[in-house]
């Protein structure tokens, strides 16, 4: 048997799927595409925010093989994005110290930013599991 990380929380999923209609648990699994159409659509109509509580534990497991654990968590990353992303705390959680003060004074690059994040927020954490790694 495989052992994978758990970089993802299918729980989490779960919460986020119930405000999917507008994308979130999407974003989450790292589907920023989907996640978009589910938040202009509210999930696609409905009928696909439905549909999507049968696939989460499927989109759990492609998270989890596709990003990087270490040192940031993915969950606390998200909570903080989705509720207190104008305030930068996600980005400062992350060590991005400067820009989560700019994003402090600007309401989240005037909430620019906070799409930005929304659809990138994966990498980044990934990215940052990577580089605290390898110093």
């Amino acid at each position: 048997m495989l052992n994978r990380p758990d970089t993802h929380s299918k729980l989490f999923g779960y919460l986020l799927w119930i405000f999917g209609f507008l994308g979130a648990h999407r974003f989450y699994y790292g589907k920023p595409i989907t996640g978009t159409i589910w938040f202009f659509t509210f999930g696609f109509f409905l009928i696909g925010w439905i549909i999507d509580f049968f696939l989460i534990p499927s989109m759990d497991e492609q998270a989890d093989s596709r990003f990087r654990e270490g040192e940031v968590d993915y969950n606390i990353g998200w909570l903080l994005l989705t509720f207190t992303g104008v305030f930068g705390l996600h980005r400062m959680y992350m060590g991005k110290w400067i820009t989560g003060i700019i994003y402090l004074l600007t309401g989240g690059l005037f909430l620019i930013g906070i799409l930005y994040d929304f659809w990138t927020l994966n990498d980044q954490i990934s990215e940052r599991n990577r580089e605290v790694k390898f110093n």
